[in-house]
């Protein structure tokens, strides 16, 4: 309790509409707000609370000589209590009665086991906060006691509160720590969100991270959103949340944050946009293919070789290999390669050429092929493991006297 008196006294009552603030060690400390937005709901979710510093000259402190400041452990603990006590009271106060508010807890508390004290649950008492309200962010980072860590995560967690990953995906993330942990929320890295801007295919990598993140039971928040393009391969990648200075920059005035919004409308209808033109080229390669496809499975059909009734295919500058396929899933004979590829065959990947007698079942293409008789079927582009390059596969069913089979063509993809 008397903690709390201490600290009351360094509180600043609200003046106009910057909210309360606080001195510590000669500086001015006030809460600055952040928006979370939900892409699918198209509106704030929450807010994630940030401290800025000012001196006697109303003049900003860089947050690292702020945080710098402290000289010993109980000091870093007092400002880490200080900033969050000063957030919680300011939120506390605005008209916003449902949406969430995001909290950074130092990693120097965290490490230093002072979480799991009695402080952080006798401030939502005393200001009647709401637990189920509060997101706590633990920032990821590598730590030599992982009990200590998983101590923090349940303290708050059988407070009320959610509890977030903050910035995975840097240098030392791993999913065993998220599994282990069970976060309710995952706060992505922003170097992440760079690299698949600068890099196309980096992007196929973020997706994959956002559906196990998904399926090990975690929302994910991507954050550092800048630009309307990262703002796209954020929706695209199948993140629920977003931050950035795109959206809105940090600020100071509490109550008009609350009442911002982003044009969501306009961003999806881009991406809807930005869709269908990236998929025209698939039509586009199924309409001038199937041609060709039907002419060979006709030939098929009537009991002809494959490498007989692949030729037409097989001569198209596109095309990599032709295959089939049973309907059990197993590769009839050897893949047909085109004298392009046979020509330029990587000797690395030599292991990988022989794919006669291969178990093809768990593969969409065959799926999809099987289920639709008679149908060309296209995939997105795919690492091959016949040949670990990207691909396009075109497949087709059809029936001959041994039964359903299906007729499978690569198509290199850049």
């Amino acid at each position: 309790m008397a903690e709390f008196e201490s600290m009351g006294s360094l509180l600043r009552a609200p003046q106009a509409a910057e909210g309360w603030a606080a001195d510590y060690h000669g500086l001015k400390l006030r809460t600055a707000l952040q928006p979370i937005f939900s892409i699918s709901h198209k509106r704030t979710i929450g807010y994630e609370a940030l401290i800025r510093a000012f001196d006697n000259d109303n003049v900003s402190v860089l947050p690292g000589h702020l945080f710098g400041l402290p000289h010993s452990e109980a000091e870093n603990v007092l400002l880490d209590r200080l900033c969050r006590y000063l957030h919680v009271q300011n939120f506390s106060c605005l008209s916003d009665d449902i949406n969430w508010l995001f909290i950074n807890v130092s990693p120097k508390a965290v490490a230093s086991g002072h979480h799991s004290d009695y402080f952080f649950g006798q401030l939502l008492k005393r200001t009647g906060f709401p637990p189920h309200r509060i997101v706590v962010e633990i920032v990821e980072q590598p730590t030599d006691d992982s009990a200590r860590l998983r101590d923090a995560v349940d303290y708050y967690k059988k407070l009320g509160c959610l509890t977030a990953i903050d910035d995975f995906g840097a240098g030392h993330s791993n999913f065993e720590r998220i599994w282990n942990l069970r976060p309710d929320i995952v706060k992505l890295d922003r170097q992440m969100l760079v690299r698949a801007t600068d890099d196309k295919s980096t992007r196929q990598i973020l997706k994959g991270i956002v559906s196990l993140l998904h399926q090990s039971g975690c929302l994910v928040l991507l954050e550092g959103v800048e630009t309307r393009e990262q703002a796209l391969i954020a929706v695209d990648a199948g993140v629920d949340f977003v931050q950035g200075f795109y959206f809105q920059v940090p600020s100071l005035s509490l109550d008009k944050v609350v009442s911002s919004a982003a044009d969501f409308e306009g961003l999806l209808n881009d991406y809807k946009l930005q869709s269908k033109h990236e998929a025209d080229p698939s039509v586009g390669i199924a309409g001038f293919f199937e041609p060709l496809f039907r002419t060979a499975t006709n030939w098929l059909s009537q009991g002809h070789p494959a490498r007989f009734s692949c030729d037409a295919l097989l001569q198209h500058h596109a095309v990599s290999r032709c295959y089939l396929i049973g309907s059990d899933g197993v590769q009839i004979g050897d893949t047909i390669l085109s004298a392009k590829l046979a020509s330029n065959l990587d000797p690395r990947f030599r292991p990988l050429e022989n794919a006669s007698s291969a178990d093809w079942f768990r593969q969409h293409y065959l799926q999809r092929a099987l289920s639709e008789p008679g149908a060309l079927q296209i995939t997105r582009p795919y690492l091959s493991v016949s040949g670990a390059h990207m691909c396009v596969t075109l497949s087709c069913s059809y029936t001959d006297s041994e039964g359903a089979k299906v007729l499978c063509c690569d198509i290199f993809s850049n």
